[in-house]
């Protein structure tokens, strides 16, 4: 399992640009917890380039994410992996009891948040954004509508991790990764 074979999977499974943007910075949050918590780098960066891999194919419950799990489960990924895909949709009921699944549950939403936030300053780059910033929007019910204010605060307390220092965390993963992602 190399992570040019998981981009080649995602890349197969998901033809929309803003969803492969989406797996890339993910990726590099998961990339960047991974050296924090002293983890497997590699492992954690294929689980969150692969989590949504079904996510064109499959949106709805309870398909999403549990097609991409399948799938992953058949060609042999790591149970662990597989685990932390299941895991980072609520609706799958099965539980994040692992430090990387936590980690995938608390970068997915507030990465695509982050995004949100960074397309919407003069530059649109990602360097521009501030905690306070991104803490004011999440108040604004009417900004990034779709993106689970809940989901984000809780990822946060799972992971163990305050809120503002997720965000700044995730802020700076995305930063190392500003080139791949546009911003």
């Amino acid at each position: 399992m190399t992570r040019g074979e998981a981009w080649e999977l995602l890349c197969s499974w998901t033809k929309s640009p803003g969803l492969r943007k989406h797996a890339l910075a993910v990726e590099a949050a998961m990339r960047y917890y991974a050296r924090k918590f002293g983890e497997d780098e590699e492992l954690w960066g294929i689980t969150g380039l692969l989590h949504d891999m079904d996510y064109e194919r499959y949106p709805n419950p309870p398909d999403h994410p549990s097609r991409g799990a399948e799938e992953l489960r058949r060609l042999g990924y790591p149970e662990e992996v597989v685990q932390a895909v299941e895991a980072h949709a609520d609706w799958s009921g099965v539980p994040r009891d692992t430090l990387m699944a936590k980690a995938l549950y608390a970068c997915d939403e507030l990465v695509g948040f982050l995004v949100a936030c960074a397309l919407v300053m003069p530059h649109k780059k990602i360097e521009e954004v501030r905690v306070e910033s991104v803490l004011r929007k999440m108040k604004d019910k009417s900004f990034a509508r779709k993106v689970d204010r809940d989901a984000i605060r809780r990822g946060a307390e799972e992971l163990g991790v305050p809120l503002e220092e997720h965000i700044a965390n995730t802020l700076e993963a995305l930063k190392e990764a500003a080139g791949k992602l546009g911003l």
